[in-house]
Formats: C-alpha cells, structure tokens, sequence
C-alpha cells in the first residue's frame, strides 16, 4: 500500500519509497521512517480541496483509464465454480429468471490440482472444453473473468521457464501443500514460488503464457489475486532476497504495481478492441492507472467487517485511486454454512444489507465461500429477501447512464466514485468524522444500513468452528417467524448548505440536521443533493441490451445544477482517439429551465435522436425529442 494522507485543510502528503514503512500519527506529528531509501522523497501536494489533491497524486502518479460498461453491471462469483457445466448454468439461470447479470467469475483450480498452480490453462478435466464454455457465456451476452495468481507451481510450463532463469523467489507462499487439505499436509509440499514481477522479462514470459492459455479463448478480464504476494512463515532474511530492483525489503510495496502493470501492459499491446479491466487484492500508489479495481480481500461474514468496508474504500478513494469493491456478503460465511446458510435469516439479513452497499460501489460483486450467493439461493421472486436483491441489482443497472458519466468524469476531470462527506462538505466539521455514509458520485447520498435490525448480531471469526455465541443458539433456532418487511429506524446526517431529496419520496429535507428515516429490508437511506441532474436508463438483462435512446432524466432543483451525459462505443479504446459524445445538462433554478446543450462528439453507432424524460420531484413531467442540438426544456 502507498504511504499517503490528506487534510480537510485541501493538502496532501505522497511519501514516496516502496520499502516496509511505519507510519506515525500522534497530535504533535506526523512521521514516516522506511527500511530502506536512496534518499527522503516525498511530495506535498496543495489541491485546495480534495478533488484537488486527488488530481494532484494522479498527475504524479497516472490518470484513470475507462473501464467496459458492462464491468459497472451485477457480477456474480462463488469459491469456486467446480466445472465447466456448473459455471454456465449460473449464467442460464440469470438469464432464465430475468435477472440482470454481465459478469461471471472462475475462481482458482481451473487448471487441476496445486501442483498445477496457477497455470493458466484450463486442464482440469471438469473444463473440458473451455473455448466452448466461453462462447455459451458470450452468446448469453454475458463475460467471464478467471483468477490468475502471482506464483506457479512446479508442474506448470511458466514455472519452468521462470526457473532456468532464477525469476522465482524461494520464500513461502500458498498453496503450501499439494494436496488439498487443511491444515496443509507438508508430508507434500506443493513446491508453489512467487514469481519476480520486478524483472520485464519475467513479465513478458507470464503474459506470453496468460495470452496462449486463457486470453485467446476469449476470457474477458482478469481477477489478478495474491498481487501483495502472499508471503507466509515470514522470516526478516526473506526480505534480502533479490529481486531485478534490488533487494525485496527495498521494493516490497511496489510488487502488485509491477505484476498487474505487466498485464495491463501488455493486453494493450496486444489489442485495443477489448479494454483491460482487472480485479486486484493490492495496490500501490499509480495503480489506478491500470485499469485496476481493488477488493478489501477475505474478510469475514459479519456486521463488524461490513461496517469496516465503508471507511475502507473512502480512504482508499481518497489515495487517487477510484476503483474499490468488497466480497457481497463477506468472504468466510463458515458459521452459517452449518446453521441452513442461504435460508438462514441471520446470514439473510447480512447479505442483503451488504448487497445495497455494493450497489453503491465501483463494482457490485457477489462473491464468498461456505454459503452460495446466487439469487436463487435466497428463494424466488415473491420472497421478500429475494425481492429485496432483485430490486437494488435492477436499481445499480437503472443508474448505468450515471455511473458511466461518472467513470468519464473520473478519467477525464480526475474525480472520485466514493466520496467521503469532508470532500464535498469540508465547511461542515460534522461530516469530518462520518465512517458510515458517503456520496457515490456527486449527487447520490448513501446511508447504507449496519447494524442488525432483524436478527441477533455477533462476531463471526474465520474458523467456522469460532466465533459461534451458544447463548444465540436457541434465539437463532426461533428466528423462522423474523418478518423483514416490518419498518425499522435509521439515524441519517444531512450534511448542511443545501437541501437533500428522498429518493423513494421525493420528501425535501434541509441540510445540516440529523434526521431518522424508516426503512424495512428492502430499502436503505438514500439522498439525493439538491442541485443534481441524473440520467436513468431502460429495464435491462445486460449493461448494452438497449440503447439509451429513451432515458429519464430526474432533475433535483433548489440550485443550478450540471451533468455531462457521456457515451462512447462501450469496450475499446477509440475514446482515446476522440470517439465519443458529451451532453451538457444544464438546471438554472431562477428561471426552473432546463437546458439540453448541443452534442459535442461522435462516435460509430451513435444515437443521433433520442428522446428525453425529464421529471422534477413534484411530479412534473415533460419529453423532449433531442438531436443534437440545444433544446430547452421549459418548467416555470
């Protein structure tokens, strides 16, 4: 991880050095000391605001590139889908149940057992035709990513190239067994190394084996785990091993940078029709500029590790890079895998709570082990828990328009997804310390719900046999008759200087006030700024299935506001070159007109008449027919 912090004061400090670092925080100073350094290299960076310091680490650091609409749609993942039959049926499933979905996940063990680690071929013969398997998912207009790992086990063809060429470091690392058991069974060590990412020819050998193995069938993007690496048995002499750069104590941070910059890289290289997009467990100061979504890791499935998300992502957001997603559900569900996982109401309550969060995400990722996530897991349509995931998985594909103008406001004007209240409300101190609400974009408000509202809360801890309350067990056992539709309070600040509108209402609030919002399981809080213009798109079962020809656009007045509806051809890098369209929109709250300015841009495949809904929270309505020139759109 990088060494950087902001303040509310509009500054920030990058600490420069990729060395192990102890960072000291106290009220009378602020310190860093790394193991190792050619020289103290840091840079103060004035922005004025946060916005400003985010695009100040940026233009040190690298800009954000675009990402494929689709990876802004629902994902759906488990540990592990255990053949190549069972993978595609999730996505039948979906699309059997009119459920929206765009990516599906091949976790670890496609390629066999542990001493075929990470080889990046499907030979596992429960994938026994792979090329096959990618086209059924592609011609259900859905993608598939596969996990691809930093280190290679010693029946692999990359092993043995990187070997002959002492590009493999000798500390552990996992698998350490090559049988599949726990506690692992070193009577077989599985003989896995971490590859040195810092070395370019090592980097060019991984991608040669990536493309011939996995890229070349079609997979669409890549869930790069173990980037930190995972490093076990930590021993101090492990940090003298020598890397391309020198010792590893010198460069250790900087190893997810190396490994997902070399696949980054080189996919670019190689095409420029499919963007890259990649899911990565680290980071380090200028990954965003991979295309580079981090995910909080193997957290745990309880109430503690889902209120923990919140400030992760804010904090991480507020290092520059936007890209952050969590486990749905949490990873590690042990304790309820034995208790009637996916119908047992405590796990039920959790999953949906952490769902509505992730719908507020860069990426909305179902994913863990122990207890399955799919939705039919959770019953069928009518159920209330089932209701409740299919409604906010249709919400996230509503917002598409929004959120992808937001990903170009990201790119382009060097924004953030995840904005922690301070960075919009600094002159409001309450907002400084706030850990469990923030602003996805700039117009959404999201309050998500914590704590149990239903179900008792506990502590989950990662052994299945752990962190179990016996004290709970009769209480649980009685938990059949819960009623997730009766209505619960939530505590909710509004920060002050403007008026915020209830989404599911429309009801007007004031700023600077506290207030309670009543909600049941299938609602969260959810604000939206007064002075926010949002694009909202058609019912969908995958991110591109319709054009945005005809889209609701929802005006929230009290102040003039502004939006740049963008669009471009969805999965290449022609935007780089020019190919793409902005629409300005435009609220000016003394004369309540909306101005629908002139397109600036074209593309192929653009839409060149469209028609636009445009609705005020009082229920005023009026459509306008628009072909890129300046319409306005009258309200008075």
């Amino acid at each position: 991880m990088c060494r950087f912090f902001q303040s509310v004061k509009g500054y920030g400090v990058f600490w420069d050095n990729y060395s192990p670092t102890q960072f000291t925080d106290k009220p009378d100073k602020t310190s860093f000391s790394s193991e190792v350094g050619e020289g103290v290299d840091y840079y103060f960076i004035y922005g004025k605001n946060a916005d400003g310091v985010v695009a100040g680490i940026r233009n040190l650091t690298g800009k954000v590139p675009m990402i494929p609409l689709w990876t802004y749609g629902f994902w759906q993942s488990k540990e592990r889908y255990k053949s190549q039959e069972e993978l595609v049926d999730v996505v039948k499933k979906y699309r059997d149940l009119k459920v929206p979905l765009d990516g599906i996940i091949q976790d670890w063990q496609y390629w066999g057992n542990n001493y075929q680690w990470n080889a990046m071929d499907f030979i596992s013969p429960d994938f026994p035709d792979a090329k096959k398997m990618i086209q059924d998912i592609h011609d259900m207009n859905a993608h598939l990513s596969v996990s691809i790992w930093s280190s290679f086990g010693p029946m692999t063809n990359p092993y043995r190239e990187m070997d002959k060429k002492g590009m493999l470091f000798d500390f552990k690392t996992w698998p350490e067994s090559g049988r599949e058991v726990w506690p692992p069974d070193m009577n077989y060590p599985s003989g896995v190394r971490v590859y040195d990412a810092y070395n370019p020819e090592a980097r060019n050998i991984y991608w040669k084996y990536l493309n011939k193995g996995v890229f070349s069938l079609g997979v669409d993007s890549w869930w790069m785990d173990s980037t930190e690496p995972d490093h076990l048995s930590q021993k101090p002499e492990d940090l003298d091993t020598q890397t391309y750069l020198g010792s590893f104590r010198k460069v250790r941070n900087a190893y997810p940078l190396m490994t997902v910059g070399g696949v980054y890289d080189h996919q670019r290289e190689n095409t420029s029709n499919k963007r890259v997009f990649i899911l990565t467990r680290s980071a380090f100061a200028g990954q965003q500029r991979y295309a580079a979504n981090a995910w909080s890791g193997d957290v745990n499935s309880s109430w503690e590790s889902l209120r923990n998300q919140v400030p992760a992502g804010l904090n991480f957001s507020l290092t520059g890079n936007p890209n952050f997603n969590s486990d749905i559900g949490g990873f590690f569900a042990g304790v309820y895998k034995r208790n009637e996982g996916a119908n047992n109401p405590m796990f039920q309550e959790l999953y949906v709570r952490w769902l509505q969060y992730g719908t507020f995400t860069p990426m909305m990722r179902s994913h863990g082990t122990d207890v399955p996530r799919e939705i039919y897991q959770f019953g069928k349509k009518g159920d209330v828990v089932y209701d409740a995931i299919e409604k906010f998985i249709n919400l996230r594909y509503s917002m598409l328009p929004y959120i992808y103008s937001t990903s170009w406001d990201v790119s382009k004007n060097n924004s953030s997804f995840l904005r922690a209240l301070s960075m919009d409300f600094s002159s409001d101190q309450k907002t400084w310390n706030i850990n469990n609400e923030y602003l996805f974009g700039k117009s959404f408000l999201v309050a998500p719900v914590l704590n149990a509202q239903y179900t008792p809360e506990k502590i989950v801890k990662t052994d299945e046999n752990q962190g179990w309350d016996k004290k709970n067990e009769t209480k649980e056992n009685s938990l059949s008759n819960i009623d997730f539709t009766q209505n619960k309070t939530v505590k909710v600040y509004l920060p002050a200087g403007l008026d915020w509108f209830d989404f599911w209402t429309n009801e007007k609030h004031r700023g600077g006030q506290e207030i309670e919002k009543s909600v049941n399981l299938q609602s969260i809080p959810l604000y939206v700024k007064a002075g926010s213009i949002i694009p909202f798109g058609p019912d969908v079962q995958y991110a591109t299935e319709k054009k945005w020809d005809n889209l609701t656009v929802k005006i929230y007045p009290g102040t003039d506001a502004d939006f740049v509806l963008y669009e471009d051809e969805f999965d290449n890098y022609n935007y780089e070159k020019g190919n793409y369209t902005e629409i300005p929109f435009h609220w000016n709250e003394k004369s309540k007109t909306l101005t629908i300015d002139s397109r600036k841009g074209n593309f192929k495949g653009m839409i060149d008449k469209r028609t636009f809904n445009v609705m005020l929270p009082d229920g005023q309505k009026k459509s306008v027919s628009y072909s890129g020139k300046k319409v306005n759109v009258d309200f008075k």
